[in-house]
């Protein structure tokens, strides 16, 4: 048995000060600081927070490294990497590229499930494919000559492995698609890069979409008399997903989004290969873009997903807004994960979940992560 004393607690609904967590693999207790027994491995946060680790569940690259490249070496990377921000774990984030490229990334990725089990890294949860099922017309940084009409079969292939697939509901004949992913598959099926009216987006919902990709980007807008997709999000209880880098969304907005969606509110970090590097040039799906401080951005000024660190986007989330630490903490851990289905292991600490744990300070700067008991970063 393992311990952590000295520290403030994060739990789903408050913060525990003066007691002690007790971990092996798993959590196994909350206890007094005077119950660790003499010669037992602890450690003393010295007064810092522990919470449960992050899940970015829509996380296209890190370090120079891409999802979609196919290479194992290349996840491997990013998954050390995100460890150092407070991930525990993940989904490599796909993108619009060919069949023949999507095939060979789905298959790396499940060849390392297993491993990453044990490697110093964030564990791997399965794949979101974002595309290729998309609108041309709100394709962001997707490459068009990649873009499909929606099609079951291939998902269903993978239906194991995908945990969250990304489709525009208008692109989809009499949401035939939709609806046989819903009735045949456990995947969470979102809406995205989609050109949709709010009716449109309220049928999708009504028929199996339970989820929107990165919120107010790349989707119809919210107008008083044309609610769009964000109003379709906003008004059901459908999760969400928001990037907050203070760049793709106004800090304004954070708090009118979270009081809307509650708990159903996900932060993700939409990050590419420019995440951990620095300024210049990149590609995503083939494209060329190019990073600036906390922009990132294709040649013609088009938004090319972020550089954002999830411990970055809690902070944000806490310095702009009234909500509680455990609030927003939840939103990178415990939300994200009953999103896809994996909070009876993971999300947040409760005796018998898995011991996925950070220590970080006041700012959410990482001090410790600690994945499946065994520490894999340290500062």
């Amino acid at each position: 048995m393992k311990y952590i004393k000295n520290a403030k607690i994060i739990l789903k609904d408050r913060i525990v000060e003066g007691k002690a967590l007790a971990y092996s693999d798993k959590i196994e207790a909350i206890t007094c600081e005077c119950a660790i027994p003499e010669g037992a491995e602890v450690i003393d946060a010295k007064g810092a927070y522990v919470a449960p680790g992050f899940i970015d569940i829509h996380i296209h690259g890190y370090l120079g490294e891409d999802a979609s490249d196919g290479s194992a070496e290349g996840i491997r990377k990013m998954a050390e990497g995100i460890a150092k921000n407070g991930v525990t774990s993940w989904l490599p984030t796909t993108m619009t590229v060919s069949k023949a490229e999507l095939e060979k990334a789905f298959e790396v990725i499940s060849s390392l499930m297993e491993e990453s089990k044990t490697w110093n890294g964030a564990t791997i949860l399965g794949v979101n494919a974002e595309g290729p099922y998309i609108n041309p017309k709100k394709k962001g940084a997707q490459a068009e000559e990649h873009i499909l009409k929606p099609e079951a079969s291939f998902f269903k292939k993978y239906a194991s492995l995908i945990k969250i697939a990304t489709l525009a509901p208008e692109t989809d004949e009499n949401l035939s698609c939709i609806r046989e992913l819903a009735r045949d598959t456990d995947i969470l099926l979102s809406m995205g890069h989609t050109d949709a009216t709010y009716e449109q987006a309220i049928e999708a919902i009504q028929n199996g979409v339970k989820h929107v990709t990165h919120l107010f980007n790349a989707q119809t807008a919210l107008q008083h008399r044309n609610p769009g997709v964000v109003g379709a999000a906003l008004s059901t209880d459908v999760t969400a997903e928001l990037i907050c880098d203070t760049f793709h969304i106004h800090k304004g907005l954070f708090s009118l989004v979270a009081a809307a969606k509650g708990d159903k509110l996900v932060l993700i970090t939409d990050c590419t290969r420019g995440g951990g590097m620095p300024d210049g040039e990149y590609t995503l799906g083939g494209q060329k873009i190019y990073v600036k401080g906390i922009e990132c951005k294709l040649e013609d000024g088009t938004i090319a997903g972020s550089v954002l660190k999830m411990n970055d986007a809690v902070y944000n989330v806490l310095n702009n807004t009234t909500l509680s630490v455990p609030q927003v903490v939840a939103a990178a851990s415990l939300a994200p994960a009953k999103a896809i289905g994996v909070d009876k292991t993971k999300g947040s600490i409760e005796v018998g979940k898995d011991a996925d744990l950070i220590i970080a300070d006041e700012n959410f700067r990482i001090k410790k992560t600690i994945i499946g008991g065994e520490i894999r970063y340290e500062a």
